[in-house]
C-alpha cells in the first residue's frame, strides 16, 4: 500500500462529500421520477447532477461550503506573507513625440520687414 499514487492527505474531503450528496440526490430522483427505467433514469440522473453542480458551483449563493476545486487548491499553493510580484513594466518608447513636424513650403513666418 506504500505505492499508493494519490496522497490522500491533500484531497479535499469536503468538496468531495458535497459532490457525492449531489450525486445521491440526482440518483434518487432520476430513479422516482422515471418509474424504475434504468437507462432514463440514468440519463436523468446526469442531467440532474449536471443542473446541481452548475447551480452550485457558479450561483452566488455565499454558503462557506467548497465550489470550485481549483480555487481553493491556489490559494493554499501560494506562502503567506509574500508580496505578489507586480506586472513586468513595458518597455518605453524612444519617440515620446508624435506631432509632426511643420511643413517649411506651408509655414511661412514673416521675416524682418524692410519698409
Amino acid at each position: 500500500m506504500n505505492g499508493m499514487p494519490i496522497d490522500l492527505a491533500s484531497v479535499n474531503w469536503v468538496y468531495v462529500g458535497v459532490l457525492a450528496v449531489f450525486v445521491f440526490v440526482a440518483s434518487l430522483l432520476g430513479a422516482l421520477l422515471t418509474f424504475q427505467s434504468r437507462t432514463w433514469g440514468a440519463v436523468l440522473s446526469a442531467l440532474l447532477f449536471i443542473v446541481i453542480f452548475v447551480f452550485w458551483s457558479y450561483y452566488p449563493h455565499n454558503l462557506p461550503l467548497p465550489i470550485r476545486l481549483t480555487t481553493e487548491q491556489a490559494a493554499e499553493a501560494e506562502p503567506a506573507g509574500m508580496p505578489v510580484p507586480a506586472a513586468p513594466e513595458k518597455p518605453r518608447s524612444p519617440i515620446t513625440d508624435i506631432t509632426p513636424p511643420k511643413n517649411p513650403v506651408t509655414d511661412v513666418t514673416p521675416g524682418p520687414s524692410n519698409q
